[in-house]
């Protein structure tokens, strides 16, 4: 399975997925469509078989109890029974007959069609004062005995029982007809219903998956294009088809992967043509930089020799011109960021040593406190890892004051390093940009002594190793660098990209 598949099934199958959502949607409403008609359907079949079986029996046996027992003398013997009985149920639709009359006042007699199928114990009481009960005469009724008739369960088997008396001082007669044919009847129907709903369930999710990959396929198309522009590949095209609004849509999102390449390159054009004119300008400004700063170390030698109305105007020209130097080499180390080409020369160093020594070098040592323990080592590139320090350092003497702390401390696989001042810390508004290139906290300072670069080199110094600066004030005052670098680099070198050096190589001077 290739990984598009893969990850076409895995969306699939998310919840929040529409292809998920529309199946349930269809699913849901084809189960509600079938269960409702499948329910009506088995209730209007279930009164309909129920009636005619019941109407059918009932109206036999009113006319076997208007034929036959009506026809027993009033005060008939047991064999009258037993053999009316016989005869009501032998020309019946499949009941069984029970009659129940008086030999004399007080001694009832009972006769049975089959004393193993029907018992005067299988009718209901509450049906037997019901047929007992004599009923007054009015208007609007001119009978004193009517039928009556119960649904009742007997073992398990549902049956129909009734029972009415003859008027005028006749026997009494009850019938008991099984349910169990009409029973398994609708059982079958709902067995039919049932697969039949389940039928109707698969079939609208087929052809809910059937619409979601009709409709769903040029969404998913558009959303591999759409990833893929967001992966840098602007050359991302759609094969457009039809003219409904899917089409429409591949049509715009076509025009704007045109219009955004065509502008990304413009921009890269520019963005490289800009950069190769501060590489070009920054290489020729050095030859003529080098003598210029020879010519003023010798004329800041000879200062304090010259006329005192000369000597201030020696010393801001040799200043100009080593910031000016400083801005030039500060300008080639960007470029160098920016067409990537910078490179790590990566050594193992005892950091406590490396943070000494740069500190050292500057003569700041009376001015930093330095709290780290020898012995830490770590595998990166010292030059690097100096020019972040001299810029962390400087800064914070420069705009924070002295004394400085620097901090050094390892964080599982991380290198720590903080470095605190004591000064009045960075304003609010400021702290997100202390690393943008040329950016000054103070517009009323563009002539102060710092180019506005330093901070940016050190940020992306420390990005070449797989690392991070970030800034903020500490609460008993002051501005905190916190700079995070991993212990061993040697993972980014190796996931150079083939062609962009070796290791060794570095563009720096």
């Amino acid at each position: 399975m290739t990984e598009s598949a893969k990850r076409s099934l895995r969306a699939g199958l998310r919840w929040t997925s529409l292809r998920l959502r529309l199946v349930v949607v269809f699913a849901l409403v084809a189960l509600v469509a079938a269960a409702s008609a499948s329910g009506i359907a088995y209730w209007l079949n279930r009164e309909a078989v129920l009636t005619r079986t019941q109407g059918a029996a009932l109206d036999d046996f009113r006319r076997q109890m208007q034929e036959t027992a009506a026809a027993l003398p009033t005060r008939p013997t047991k064999d009258d029974l037993q053999r009316a009985a016989g005869e009501m149920a032998s020309s019946s639709p499949g009941y069984s007959v029970l009659l129940e009359a008086e030999r004399e006042r007080g001694k009832p007699i009972v006769g049975y069609s089959d004393l193993d199928t029907f018992t005067r114990a299988d009718v209901p009481d509450s049906l037997q004062e019901q047929v007992a009960h004599k009923q007054p005469l009015t208007s609007s009724n001119e009978h004193e005995y009517h039928l009556f008739w119960q649904r009742t369960s007997i073992a398990g088997t549902p049956y129909l029982v009734a029972g009415t008396r003859i008027i005028g001082g006749g026997p009494t007669g009850y019938m008991l007809k099984s349910l169990d044919q009409e029973r398994q009847d609708l059982n079958s129907l709902a067995w039919s219903l049932g697969i039949a709903t389940a039928l109707a369930l698969v079939g609208s999710a087929l052809l809910a998956q059937a619409a979601a990959t009709t409709v769903l396929r040029p969404v998913q198309r558009l959303g591999d294009a759409a990833r893929k522009l967001g992966e840098g590949k602007l050359d991302t095209r759609l094969t457009v088809s039809g003219t409904d609004e899917l089409a429409d849509l591949s049509r715009t999102f076509n025009r704007t992967a045109s219009s955004l390449e065509k502008k990304v390159a413009d921009m890269s054009a520019r963005e490289e043509a800009s950069r190769r004119f501060v590489a070009d300008m920054s290489h020729e400004l050095r030859t003529p930089l080098t003598a210029i700063t020879a010519v003023a170390e010798v004329l800041e030698d000879e200062a304090d020799t010259l006329d005192p109305m000369i000597a201030p105007a020696v010393h801001l020209v040799v200043s100009e011109t080593r910031r000016l130097n400083d801005l030039v080499e500060n300008l080639m180390e960007v470029t160098r960021f920016d067409a990537g080409t910078a490179r790590l020369v990566l050594d193992d160093v005892d950091v406590a040593d490396q943070v000494t020594a740069c500190i050292d070098a500057r003569a700041w040592l009376d001015a930093v406190h330095l709290d780290a323990e020898r012995g830490m080592m770590a595998r990166l590139d010292p030059r690097r890892l100096d020019v972040i320090l001299a810029n962390l350092i400087g800064n914070a003497l420069k705009h924070g004051g002295s004394p400085v702390g620097v901090r050094v401390r390892t964080e599982g696989e991380e290198l720590v390093i903080e470095v605190r001042d004591h000064g009045p810390g960075i304003p609010e508004d400021v702290l997100p940009h202390v690393f943008d290139r040329f950016y000054k906290a103070s517009a009323s300072r563009p002539r102060s002594e710092g180019s506005g670069l330093g901070l940016s080199i050190a940020m992306e110094n420390a990005h070449i190793h797989g690392g991070d600066i970030s800034a903020a004030n500490s609460p008993d005052g002051g501005a905190v660098f916190t700079l995070r670098l991993p212990r061993d680099a040697e993972r980014i070198v190796r996931n150079d990209e083939p062609g962009a050096g070796a290791p060794g190589e570095d563009g720096a001077t």
